[in-house]
């Protein structure tokens, strides 16, 4: 039985502009319905499909809203600077618990779940481990507006602590995050019962040496506004791995680049901007003198990372980020560390050389 709405838009006329017949015409219709519901059949769209490398191919918020982290994400929520914000950590308790927690805080460019094979293995070891993403890190809130200080990450952090009722922790802090342990264990040393850095920034003064860049944070939401996929992966593999990749490494180049094509990614990118006038304004070398927990430095000799490098010439550029000299320096400085060197090993020990970073980590921490 035919439309009859069909067949009075349609009836036959005499001009041969409407001499098709009803039939040709419905599957006309038909047919041109399906192309305009299809994705690949767009009018008047200029959008064309996201080309950078991504997780599964698929596409996150900045706040990675459907990432599935390697455990349970809960947030604690923060009322500071006159605003609403959500903390997300992992807390993950060990089946046959010994009495101890690990804090793990993560780098600049990362977020809780790369520490997921550290965490496995400390569980195992009886250690409950607690992982917070921090404030415009991972599936934290990133503020439109904030006042970032390893002060004030640190204090999020106790509250995090004090919520979920831990008086007594271990910390290990990697890159940023061990600036971060760093000032955690110095505003909070009775809370803090040893300490660990992996690789941490701060072990120099960057700006003794490296100019202020013209329009401070300005400058920096530029550079984080031109990054791509394949300029992180460069990065990562000349910083971090000293020019040799591995397919295991590529998650941490899609973690940070799958949201690119987010709206809400200039957002993020002026929070990352912030934290980066934060590590290059707040150095902490001038403080290891009063660091007094048994503190653990575990140090890839291969690492060269350094906040600046590209506005400085490169004769000054070779001088700083000498992690096998600096780990050396620092732990002469700190009353009481233990430095394990790790050769041929960049930025990324728990990464690279698990094999080799973890039993160094559990002989530290389970040392009576």
């Amino acid at each position: 039985m035919s439309d009859p709405f069909i067949t009075r838009c349609f009836q036959p006329r005499q001009s041969l502009l409407y001499s098709y017949s009803y039939s040709y015409l419905k599957k006309t219709l038909m047919l041109l319905t399906l192309l305009s519901l299809s994705p690949l059949f767009t009018f008047a769209s200029t959008h064309q499909p996201p080309t950078q490398m991504t997780l599964n191919n698929a596409q996150y918020g900045i706040n990675l809203e459907g990432y599935p982290y390697p455990y349970p994400v809960h947030f604690l929520p923060l009322s500071i600077q006159q605003q609403s914000l959500k903390m997300a950590y992992m807390y993950v308790k060990a089946n046959n618990p010994n009495g101890h927690t690990v804090l793990l805080m993560h780098g600049k460019n990362f977020n809780g779940m790369y520490f997921k094979q550290v965490i496995a293995h400390l569980s195992q070891a009886g250690f409950n481990v607690l992982v917070p993403d921090q404030i415009g890190f991972g599936k934290s809130s990133k503020p439109a507006h904030f006042q970032y200080t390893f002060q004030q990450l640190a204090q999020n952090t106790k509250t995090l602590l004090d919520t979920l009722h831990i008086k007594k922790t271990m910390v290990l802090g990697h890159s940023l995050g061990g600036m971060l342990a760093t000032r955690f264990a110095l505003m909070y040393p009775n809370t803090t019962t040893k300490l660990i850095l992996e690789n941490p920034l701060g072990l120099e003064d960057w700006k003794t040496v490296v100019p202020y860049p013209q329009g401070g944070v300005d400058y920096w939401y530029k550079i984080e506004l031109a990054k791509t996929p394949e300029k992180i992966k460069k990065y990562q593999i000349n910083n971090y791995y000293q020019g040799h990749w591995k397919p295991e490494y590529q998650p941490y180049v899609d973690i940070i680049t799958s949201f690119m094509d987010s709206p809400d990614y200039p957002r993020y990118a002026w929070n990352s901007a912030l934290t980066y006038d934060m590590l290059y304004t707040q150095p902490v070398v001038y403080e290891f003198k009063n660091l007094t927990m048994p503190t653990l430095l575990i140090i890839g000799q291969s690492d060269k990372t350094a906040h600046g490098k590209e506005r400085i010439t490169p004769k000054i550029a070779k001088t700083m980020g000498n992690y096998a000299a600096l780990g050396k320096k620092t732990a002469k400085v700190i009353p009481n560390a233990t430095l394990v060197e790790l050769d041929n090993v960049g930025h990324l020990p728990h990464i690279q050389a698990f094999e080799r970073f973890m039993p160094a980590l559990l002989n530290f921490i389970q040392e009576k």
